[in-house]
C-alpha cells in the first residue's frame, strides 16, 4: 500500500509542469537620502523592489530608470536606516489598480492599500494604472450638462458630461472649500476624489465635512498627503485616474476631482531633478509638464461604453501668477478654467470666482440659446463695472453719461448676488438658469 502510495506520488511530481524560477537579487550600491541605485538588477520601469535596512526592517522602492548599468530607484515609504549593499529583490511587477463597487466608500493610499480601517478590499476588478490608450475616435463630444449644485458655475461657466476643467487659484482663495460644494450637490453616479499632496489635517478634514452621509457611499478616496514619497504621490493620481476609468468602462458617469494637479507636477519635478534632468521654466523639468497632458487626456466620455469622466482639477498658481507653467500648461489642455481671485474673496464673495478669465470651451454646446444670452449679458455689465470702478468710486463718474455704465452700477447688487453662495448650499441647475434669465435675460438685447 505504502509503495504503491509512493509510486503515485512520485510518478505525479514527474509529470507536473514545473518550471522553477531563480530569487532575483541586487545589491545596493548607493542612497542620497532620495536616490537609490543598485547593481545586479534587470528590471522593467515601475517594478517595486523591497530594500532591506538595519535590524531587519525593510522598505519598499520603486524602479524609475537607469544610469550606467545601475538600477535608479525611489523610496515609496518612509525614512529607512539602508546600509551599504543591502539586498534588493523585486517583489511585484508594474502596478495595477484594484477598480469596481468594491471600492465604493473606501479610501485608499497611494499603493491602493485601505487607510480607513475596514478591512481590506474584496472582489476588486484590475485596471492598468497606467490606463488603456484610446484613439481620439474612441472619445466622445461632450453634449450634456452636469449639475454641480453651484449657481455661478451651473449658470455662468456651466460643465459637461466629460468635460475636463481646472480651478485655478493661489493658495488660501478657497478651492477646497468649492469641491466640497461640487462634491455634495453633483449629479454623477461615481466621485472619484485624489488627495494628491495636500496637508493630513485636510485628508481628515475633507472626509469628515465634504464627503459625509450620501456623498460617500458613491465616493472612492485615494490620500496622498504631501509628506509621502513624490513616487507615490504620482501613483495617487495614476490610480485615482484608473479607478474612474474602470467606472466609465461600465457606462457610469464619473466625477474626478483631483486636488491638486500642481503637487503632481512637484513630484514629476523631484522625480526629474533626481534622475538629473536639466531645470527648465521655474525648475520644472520637462517631464514634469510633460507628464500632466497624458494624465489629463485619461478623462472624457467613452463612445463604446457610453459612461464619461468629468474631471475637475485644482492647479495652484504660486504667488497668484497666472503664468506659472503648471497653470499655462494645465489651461491648454483643459476644456476650460475656472480662475479664483483674491480680491473677491478679500471682499467676502464666496465663492470667489473672476469671471473675467474664466471660460467653460463647451457651454456653447451644451446650453439653450437663451440660457447663453443671458450669461453674456451678465458678463458684459460686470466688465463695463470693472473696467470703471475706481471712477464710480472716486466720484469722477457723473450719471447719465454713458448708458452702459449706468446699466452696468444698477445689475452689479444683482450680479454679485448671482455670484455669491453659501458652501453648505445647493442650488440646481434648473433654478440657476431660471434666476438668470428672469434677470439678465431682457437686458441689453
Amino acid at each position: 500500500m505504502l509503495n504503491r502510495f509512493a509510486a503515485d506520488y512520485l510518478e505525479s511530481l514527474g509529470t507536473a509542469d514545473f518550471a522553477p524560477t531563480p530569487k532575483v537579487s541586487g545589491r545596493l550600491a548607493s542612497f542620497d537620502g532620495l536616490l537609490m541605485e543598485a547593481v545586479g538588477l534587470n528590471l522593467s520601469v515601475g517594478t517595486v523592489c523591497q530594500v532591506g535596512a538595519a535590524n531587519g526592517a525593510k522598505v519598499e522602492a520603486e524602479v524609475i530608470g537607469f544610469r550606467n548599468g545601475r538600477t535608479l530607484l525611489m523610496n515609496l515609504g518612509g525614512p529607512a536606516a539602508l546600509l551599504p549593499q543591502s539586498s534588493v529583490r523585486p517583489i511585484g511587477a508594474p502596478g495595477a489598480a484594484e477598480v469596481g463597487s468594491a471600492l465604493l466608500g473606501r479610501v485608499v493610499d497611494g499603493a491602493g492599500k485601505p487607510i480607513d480601517g475596514l478591512g481590506p478590499i474584496r472582489g476588486a476588478k484590475h485596471w492598468p494604472l497606467a490606463g488603456k490608450l484610446q484613439g481620439p475616435l474612441d472619445r466622445g463630444r461632450v453634449l450634456q450638462p452636469m449639475d454641480v449644485g453651484v449657481r455661478a458655475i451651473n449658470g455662468l461657466l456651466t460643465i459637461g458630461q466629460g468635460q475636463r476643467v481646472g480651478i485655478m487659484a493661489g493658495s488660501g482663495v478657497g478651492k477646497s472649500v468649492l469641491l466640497g460644494m461640487i462634491v455634495r450637490a453633483a449629479q454623477a453616479d461615481v466621485v472619484v476624489i485624489g488627495l494628491i499632496g495636500e496637508r493630513s489635517r485636510e485628508v481628515a478634514d475633507f472626509l469628515e465635512t465634504k464627503v459625509a452621509g450620501e456623498a460617500r457611499a458613491r465616493s472612492v478616496v485615494v490620500a496622498v498627503p504631501a509628506n509621502h514619497s513624490p513616487v507615490l504621490r504620482i501613483r495617487g493620481a495614476l490610480r485615482a485616474t484608473a479607478i474612474a476609468e474602470g467606472f466609465r468602462a461600465e457606462g457610469k458617469k464619473v466625477l474626478l476631482i483631483m486636488d491638486s494637479l500642481t503637487r503632481v507636477a512637484h513630484a514629476g519635478r523631484e522625480i526629474g531633478l533626481a534622475l538629473g534632468e536639466p531645470a527648465s521654466a521655474r525648475g520644472y523639468p520637462p517631464s514634469a509638464i510633460a507628464m500632466l497632458p497624458n494624465l489629463i487626456e485619461r478623462a472624457g466620455t467613452d463612445v463604446k461604453s457610453g459612461g464619461s469622466i468629468t474631471a475637475i482639477y485644482t492647479v495652484l498658481a504660486d504667488g497668484d501668477d497666472g503664468n506659472d507653467p503648471v497653470v499655462d500648461s494645465a489651461r491648454s489642455i483643459l476644456d476650460g478654467h475656472i480662475v479664483l481671485s483674491r480680491q473677491l474673496a478679500e471682499r467676502g464673495v464666496y465663492p470667489a470666482i473672476d469671471l473675467g478669465p474664466s471660460v467653460s470651451r463647451v457651454m456653447t454646446d451644451i446650453a439653450q440659446p437663451d440660457h447663453i444670452a443671458a450669461a453674456r449679458v451678465l458678463r458684459r455689465h460686470l466688465a463695463t463695472y470693472e473696467e470703471n470702478r475706481d471712477l464710480v468710486l472716486m466720484g469722477a463718474y457723473r450719471g447719465g453719461a454713458d448708458p452702459e455704465i449706468d446699466a452696468a452700477i444698477a445689475c452689479h447688487p444683482a450680479v454679485m448676488e448671482f455670484i455669491r453662495q453659501d458652501a453648505d448650499s445647493i442650488v440646481p441647475m434648473d433654478d440657476a438658469v431660471a434666476e438668470l434669465i428672469g434677470v439678465f435675460g431682457d437686458h441689453g438685447q
